[in-house]
């Protein structure tokens, strides 16, 4: 009798047990992992969609259940906050006219750079701000948000009014984006996603000595709406030469500046976090942040030259960057970035993976 009473409790913790497992291991933005497994994929122009009313709402404050899971995740520039009041959430009066969606059929993610506008004490029609979007979507409902806001006193590249100024400028997105890659040349979603890293890995205390062929000849970039490569000369200016020069140029294209061995006071690229791939379209959407410690790493030898360059003081950035890929080169890179707190953590990280440089595939 005590043997089976025995088993019997036995059999009712493992119930229970199996039960508390189940529910913790169930919410996911409010979803349960069983459905969110075997939920249905979004077209393109849905998960555009969801990216519209994303916007809408934010500029309503209107959390509307219709759209946002119970349990929605929402970070802005690396901090988790409260979905509906806080970050831009707060004072966004319009959308801009830039726009452009990069979708994940696959993983029912979709990343966005576009133009949004918030509450001005000088400007009526508000200031322009540079928001990097993902959004993660389960039957039907927004479970995780994580923007990037570039607001103009973040630093970076950017003209009068800032990122959101000289991206609102471009009008609309390089046609190339669009380009359909033909199917029998699309390349798998790791694939992309290698590829991609590699210009990350090349960067990181860059040297000049890789194999940097994977970026096309005509590749360029462009950050916070300011190209950075391929910068026409002045009248009058000579090109300098990656291999003699003390000091990268924009004037080189992507290729001559990863060749020059001068990016190498870039130290650590960290947090890589890939989430969407547009196979269809050669495109891959990553966050992630570039740091600067200064001191030592500012002193280093590039082609048997005597370098001291980059930030005096420890420097990170917070970016997310879109990249363009076909016949197995980067032909196009877009980027929004700002200066966040040295060592920043993209809030969706634990803390090891957010100080590795390791790949990471949010699914």
């Amino acid at each position: 009798m005590r043997m089976k009473t025995v088993t019997m409790v036995a059999a009712s913790m493992l119930l229970l047990l199996g039960f508390s497992a189940c529910q913790q291991g169930t919410e996911i933005g409010g979803t349960p992992a069983a459905a969110e497994k075997n939920q249905v994929s979004y077209s393109r122009a849905e998960l555009e969609g969801f990216v519209d009313k994303y916007m809408d709402a934010m500029m309503a404050q209107n959390v509307d259940p219709a759209l946002f899971a119970k349990n929605v995740r929402f970070t802005e520039n690396g901090i988790q906050l409260p979905l509906g009041s806080e970050g831009l959430w707060s004072n966004m009066v319009g959308r801009g006219t830039y726009r452009f969606y990069v979708p994940d059929m696959e993983t029912n993610q979709i990343g966005y750079i576009g133009t949004a506008r918030e509450e001005s004490n000088t400007n009526a029609d508000g200031d322009l701000v540079a928001i990097a979007l993902r959004l993660k979507i389960v039957n039907g409902l927004i479970t995780e948000a994580e923007q990037l806001v570039t607001r103009a006193e973040g630093g970076g590249p950017g003209g009068a009014g800032g990122a959101g100024g000289s991206i609102e400028r471009l009008g609309a997105p390089n046609p190339l984006w669009s380009e359909v890659i033909p199917e029998a040349n699309r390349l798998s979603r790791e694939a992309y996603i290698e590829i991609t890293n590699k210009y990350y890995t090349g960067m990181q205390q860059n040297d000049g000595q890789w194999d940097y062929s994977f970026f096309a000849d005509t590749c360029h970039r462009l950050e916070n709406g300011t190209p950075t490569t391929n910068v026409p000369l002045r009248e009058g200016q000579t090109k300098p030469d990656p291999k003699t020069s003390t000091s990268y140029s924009t004037n080189w294209g992507c290729r001559e500046q990863f060749e020059s061995g001068l990016l190498h006071f870039v130290h650590r690229i960290r947090d890589r976090r890939f989430f969407a791939v547009d196979r269809e379209r050669g495109i891959v959407f990553a966050f992630g942040f570039f740091d600067h410690p200064a001191g030592k790493t500012r002193h280093f030898t590039a082609h048997g030259r005597e370098v001291v360059n980059g930030p005096i003081s420890p420097w990170t950035w917070q970016l997310g960057q879109v990249f363009k890929i076909e016949n197995n080169q980067i032909q196009w890179i877009e980027a929004t970035l700002h200066r966040a707190p040295f060592g920043m953590n993209s809030g969706w990280s634990t803390f090891e993976n957010g100080w590795s440089d390791k790949m990471q595939i949010v699914k």
